[in-house]
C-alpha cells in the first residue's frame, strides 16, 4: 500500500494534472475562467477573495520553503531547528487561518446569495469540499506537528525528503511512510485537489495575468483639436440627392 500511495499515486496525479490542462486548453478554452459572480454580490467578495488569495500565496510560499529547501541548508545559515519551527508555526498559522477565513466567507457568500448559489454547479461544490479539506488538514498538521508529535518526527525528516525524491524518480517511500498520519491525510487530500484541478474553475490559476506586472504603461492621449462638424438638427437625408439625379 505504501508503494501505491507514495510511489505510484504522485506520478498518476501529475499525469492527470498535465493531461487535463492540455485537454482543457484544447477543447474548452471558453470555459477556462473563474465564472466571476461579482455582478451578483461584491461586499463579501471584496473581503473573502483577497483574504483567501493572499493567504494562499503565503501558504504556497511556506510549502516551498518547507518541502524544497533541505534542513542542511538552513542549518548552514545558522538557523536552529527550534527557531525554524517557531517561524513556521507562527507564519503558517497566520497564513492558514487567513486562507481558511477567506474560503469560509466565499462559501457562505455562495450559499446565501441566491443568484450566486444558482450559478454553482456540482463541480464547484466538489471543488470547495476538497479545497476546504486541504486547508483544514494543512492547518491541523501545522499545529499537530508541534503540540501532538509523540514520535518527534517532523515533515522535514519525512515528507520533505520524499517530496524531493519524486523529482529524481527515486521516491523515498520509507521516509513518507514514517510520517505521522496527519501528514498522510493532508498529502492525499492535496493530491486529490491537484487531480481535479484542471476540471474545475481553479484552472484559472494557470493563466494568472502576471504579465501585467511587467508590461509598459499605457499612455492615453486626447485627440487633436480640429474643426468640429456643424450641429445639424433633425434627420439628415442620406443618398436622396444621388437618387433624384439618377431618376432625372
Amino acid at each position: 500500500m505504501d508503494v501505491i500511495l507514495w510511489g505510484i499515486l504522485p506520478y498518476l496525479m501529475v499525469v492527470v494534472l498535465v493531461g487535463g490542462l492540455i485537454w482543457r486548453y484544447k477543447y474548452d478554452q471558453f470555459g477556462w475562467t473563474t465564472r466571476s459572480s461579482q455582478l451578483y454580490e461584491s461586499r463579501l467578495l471584496r473581503i473573502g477573495s483577497p483574504l483567501f488569495h493572499f493567504g494562499l500565496l503565503a501558504v504556497i510560499a511556506g510549502h516551498f520553503f518547507g518541502l524544497v529547501i533541505p534542513k542542511s541548508w538552513t542549518e548552514a545559515l545558522g538557523m536552529t531547528e527550534s527557531l525554524y519551527h517557531f517561524n513556521a508555526l507562527f507564519v503558517g498559522t497566520i497564513a492558514g487561518v487567513g486562507t481558511l477565513g477567506g474560503i469560509v466567507i466565499l462559501i457562505y457568500r455562495r450559499r446565501k446569495t441566491g443568484p450566486v448559489f444558482m450559478a454553482t454547479t456540482r463541480n464547484d461544490k466538489l471543488m470547495y469540499v476538497v479545497l476546504l479539506a486541504a486547508i483544514v488538514f494543512g492547518l491541523w498538521t501545522t499545529l499537530a506537528s508541534v503540540f501532538f508529535n509523540e514520535h518527534g518526527l517532523t515533515y522535514r525528516d519525512t515528507v520533505s525528503p520524499w517530496f524531493r525524491s519524486l523529482f529524481v524518480f527515486q521516491p523515498d517511500i520509507a521516509a513518507m511512510a514514517a510520517a505521522p498520519a496527519s501528514f498522510h491525510i493532508h498529502t492525499l487530500v492535496g493530491m486529490l485537489l491537484f487531480t481535479i484541478w484542471p476540471f474545475t474553475r481553479l484552472v484559472h490559476a494557470f493563466t494568472a495575468p502576471l504579465h501585467y506586472l511587467f508590461r509598459p504603461y499605457i499612455v492615453y492621449r486626447s485627440r487633436d483639436k480640429g474643426p468640429s462638424a456643424p450641429n445639424r438638427h433633425g434627420w439628415s437625408a442620406v443618398g436622396t440627392k444621388d437618387r433624384d439625379t439618377r431618376q432625372r
